[in-house]
């Protein structure tokens, strides 16, 4: 019951032969894979350049309104030294003199 190595030999190489065989992809098929790849990345890259463009915008929108928040700042500092002279003087015109 035993094979002989002469009988089992040709068996086992064209076994090996048709599973590594099999294994290879064609060049056709590797191209279609690569195309639906391609297109999800082309997809991902336009929406991450629609996003890109609305972060800048966004930018450029909060640095304006920081500058106008300086702006605004400085008048407040302007007007409450205006208040507090105005204060002073009414103080000084209220106390009684001797």
């Amino acid at each position: 019951m035993f094979l002989s190595l002469k009988k089992v030999a040709p068996v086992a190489v064209i076994l090996i032969g048709s599973v590594g065989l099999s294994g290879c992809a064609t060049k056709g098929y590797v191209n279609e894979q690569i195309a639906t790849v391609n297109q999800r990345i082309d997809a991902l890259d336009t929406r991450l350049q629609g996003t890109d463009a609305t972060a800048k915008q966004a930018l450029a929108e909060a640095q304006s309104a920081s500058g106008q928040a300086q702006q605004n700042s400085a008048r407040l500092d302007q007007l409450n030294s205006r208040v507090d002279g105005v204060e002073q003087q009414l103080q000084q015109k209220r106390k009684p003199r001797n």
